[in-house]
Formats: structure tokens, C-alpha cells, sequence
């Protein structure tokens, strides 16, 4: 019994510290995302990523065989829907993944890449609270065969080559100004009028 009130008064004794250090840490830096996360905050964020994922899913092995299908299709995936925040390179260095708290990590790095296949595909399904990954599962095969084969194109991050990286900014989402120039650069290669004003084609994801 004593045993299990000292573990108990242990666990209150923690909790008030690291209440206190979190307390002091938005005391005396704010709490802009401009500020890069203190050592305790990134600790805390890499428990939370181990947190996020099932221990039954841990070490859940990859059911999607590695074809080039696949690899094409989760490369054409990742541009589309990943590298806004994660870069095409996996590096994170972009304008929204340079601006979460903590900021987008780079995925070619150890932390990312010693995580089992179980844990990337929790991470790509269910997100992760407090921070500013989503939960992009959609509860269906199609959709649990999608994130697989990203895990093994996150595999892939640390030997992609330059081809991989051209391919990939052809498919990356363009903002309404830059359909407007591309449309206007093809109307006028086509000899027709390029006026202020027409109508940009729509952006559908597959």
C-alpha cells in the first residue's frame, strides 16, 4: 500500500514539474510557432508520436507488396497530399512545415526512419494530437492500402533521386495563381486570346 502511495505522489511530483517547465517555457517565450520547441518540448512531442501508435500495431508488418505500381502510385500520393507540409523530398523544408509547432520533421532522418512500419502507418491513419499531422485514414481498404504504400515510399526518402524529385513537382497541388499562368502561357502557345478575367480550370484530386 505505501509502495503505491509513493508511486502515486512520484507521478503528481512529475506532473506538477513538468506543468511548472511548461509554464515557465509559454511565460518566457510566448507562444509563437516561430520560436523553435525547447528540448523538453520535442521529448514530449516524440512520446506523444510513440503514444500515438496501438502496441498491437507496433509491429504490424507491411501487407502491400513493394512493386513499381505501388512505388508509383505512393510517389504520385505523396506529392499530391504529403508535400505541401513534408517537402517532395521528404526534408519538411517548406513554408507550412517550417511553421507547425514542432515543426514538419525530416523524414529521411534516423527518427523517422528507425520507426517500424506499424508506427509510420498509425502515424499516416490516426495523426498525432498536438501537432499539425491529420489523420488521413478513411476507413476503407483502398484507403488502408494507400497509407502502406507510403510507408514504403517514406522508406524510400533517403535515396531519392533528383528524376524522383522532378517527377513529383509536376504533381504538386498549384495555387490559383499558378493555374492562371499556365493557362494563360497555353492559350497564348495555341494562338488564342489571353485576356484578364477567363476562367481557370478546376483542381480535382484523384
Amino acid at each position: 500500500m505505501k509502495a503505491m502511495i509513493r508511486a502515486f505522489l512520484l507521478l503528481v511530483a512529475c506532473a506538477v514539474v513538468l506543468g511548472g517547465l511548461a509554464a515557465y517555457a509559454i511565460a518566457s517565450r510566448g507562444l509563437s510557432t516561430r520560436v523553435p520547441p525547447s528540448a523538453v518540448e520535442a521529448s514530449i512531442a516524440r512520446a506523444m508520436r510513440r503514444l500515438a501508435t496501438p502496441s498491437a500495431m507496433r509491429d504490424a508488418r507491411n501487407p502491400v507488396d513493394v512493386t513499381p505500381e505501388v512505388m508509383d502510385e505512393a510517389l504520385a500520393h505523396f506529392a499530391d497530399h504529403c508535400a505541401t507540409c513534408h517537402a517532395n523530398d521528404g526534408s519538411g523544408a517548406t513554408a507550412m512545415g517550417r511553421s507547425f509547432y514542432p515543426p514538419s520533421p525530416d523524414m529521411r532522418q534516423a527518427r523517422t526512419q528507425e520507426l517500424t512500419d506499424g508506427e509510420l502507418f498509425s502515424i499516416i491513419e490516426n495523426g498525432i494530437r498536438l501537432t499539425g499531422m491529420p489523420a488521413w485514414g478513411t476507413g476503407t481498404p483502398e484507403g488502408e492500402r494507400g497509407s502502406w504504400a507510403l510507408v514504403h515510399f517514406i522508406r524510400k526518402l533517403p535515396a531519392l533521386t533528383a528524376d524522383d524529385v522532378a517527377r513529383m513537382e509536376a504533381l504538386n497541388p498549384r495555387s490559383p495563381q499558378e493555374f492562371r499562368e499556365e493557362e494563360d502561357a497555353r492559350r497564348f502557345l495555341a494562338g488564342e486570346d489571353v485576356s484578364p478575367g477567363q476562367p481557370m480550370p478546376s483542381h480535382k484530386h484523384q
